[in-house]
């Protein structure tokens, strides 16, 4: 089985990514994290440490190569275990970030998708952009502006994908969270039979 988690930076996207694939180990089944990172964070912090604005198309085209190989060896990754398979993002999250930096969605995104096998279930962990700028001061990694933040939920909204999605409430405490994980897990593995 496999679930895709969505959400805007500070939704707790690889928090319960990581707590979803312990508890189903630790009630003796297989699980397996991939993690679909776009180098997005490191190349914001590599601009404030050299006081430099990447070029937007430059920007894209980074992540965007660097999140679809991601993708692309987590699939084949995922192709070969039996168990539970969690990725934490994919490329719904590139084409959100396309969107909210005023982006076309382009060709070769779509195109993957519709290529790729289909998640059983795209989670999208939906929070406040005040929130989850909250959580993102008190990491302390990097930084968000609240209209970054807003911008992004709103593309995500945007995406013709996004009526598939199931919307968990993210500002939960993380154990609420997670069980509204395994009830969408069980809930796609009682359909699957």
């Amino acid at each position: 089985m496999l679930i895709v988690l969505t959400g805007i930076d500070g939704s707790g996207k690889s928090t319960a990514a990581r707590a979803l694939v312990s508890k189903t180990r630790a009630d003796g089944k297989k699980a397996l994290l991939l993690n679909n990172h776009a180098g997005r964070r490191s190349m914001s912090v590599l601009g404030e440490r050299l006081g430099l604005r990447w070029p937007l198309r430059l920007a894209d085209a980074v992540e965007t190569t660097i999140r679809v190989a991601n993708v692309l060896v987590s699939h084949v990754r995922a192709s070969r275990f039996d168990g539970l398979v969690v990725m934490d993002r994919h490329l719904y999250c590139q084409l959100a970030l396309r969107t909210a930096k005023g982006l076309p969605r382009g060709r070769v995104l779509p195109w993957l998708l519709s290529r790729l096998p289909a998640p059983d279930a795209v989670v999208h962990l939906d929070i406040e952009p005040a929130s989850a700028r909250h959580r993102i001061t008190a990491r302390g990694t990097d930084t968000e502006t609240l209209a970054d933040l807003a911008a992004l939920r709103d593309a995500y909204r945007a995406l013709p994908e996004y009526q598939y999605f199931r919307r968990v409430d993210a500002s939960q405490p993380p154990a609420d969270v997670v069980d509204s994980l395994e009830h969408v897990v069980g809930a796609e593995a009682a359909a699957a039979v």
